[in-house]
């Protein structure tokens, strides 16, 4: 068995996961990516998507809406700003996630009215969380951008 590490999901709500890992997926802001034990110190930012840990017991599936992750040697730290795990994630629950989501791009539209960079950001937030409905199998309205 490969070399485990301590991983740990937090939410503002709660901590959903505490567990010794073999492999995190991690939806970077640049990219996924996969940890591993001694793996280089590294803070990224996530996306939305799906963060996927590997333990002794299977394998976990948690659905993030953005946050950061902090990776050391010898553990992950992964501070979502909203997390659940995947099977709590029904339509009503994703529906809500989209729409907070297009809210947040309606505003950072109208706040930003001539600066592109800013609701760029917001609108691929937005993409990605669309993005994720389609990875796990649920739809939603195609959004207004």
């Amino acid at each position: 068995m490969a070399d485990a590490f301590q991983f740990d999901l937090v939410s503002p709500e709660r901590r959903l996961a505490t567990v010794e890992a073999t492999s995190v997926q991690i939806p970077g802001a640049d990219g996924d990516m996969t940890a591993m034990a001694n793996h280089a110190p590294t803070i990224t930012t996530l996306r939305p998507g799906i963060v996927t840990v590997t333990h002794s017991g299977g394998t976990d599936e948690y659905v993030v809406s953005g946050g950061f992750a902090q990776i050391a040697p010898d553990e992950i730290s992964v501070l979502a700003e909203q997390a659940l795990p995947r099977g709590d994630v029904t339509q009503e629950v994703y529906e809500r996630m989209v729409e907070e989501a297009q809210k947040a791009y309606d505003t950072t539209k109208e706040t930003y009215k001539n600066e592109p960079g800013p609701v760029d950001e917001a609108a691929k937030l937005l993409a990605d969380m669309v993005a994720v409905g389609g990875h796990i199998g649920l739809s939603t309205k195609q959004p207004s951008l």
